[in-house]
């Protein structure tokens, strides 16, 4: 699956996340910035950023 943070733009590593659903909470390795899983749609992650990270 491929997701790209909103704010840094950097490629998320979503295979940590086994259990990926609409609504889990996933946080950018880079930027450190909250994202929520807006949606999940022919392998591609949408989010919204939920908190502004470190």
């Amino acid at each position: 699956m491929k997701c790209i943070c909103p704010e840094c733009k950097n490629l998320i590593d979503v295979s940590k996340h086994p259990k990926l659903a609409v609504d889990y909470v996933i946080e950018c390795d880079i930027c450190g910035i909250l994202l929520g899983v807006r949606s999940i749609l022919n392998e591609v992650v949408e989010t919204e950023i939920i908190d502004e990270g470190k």
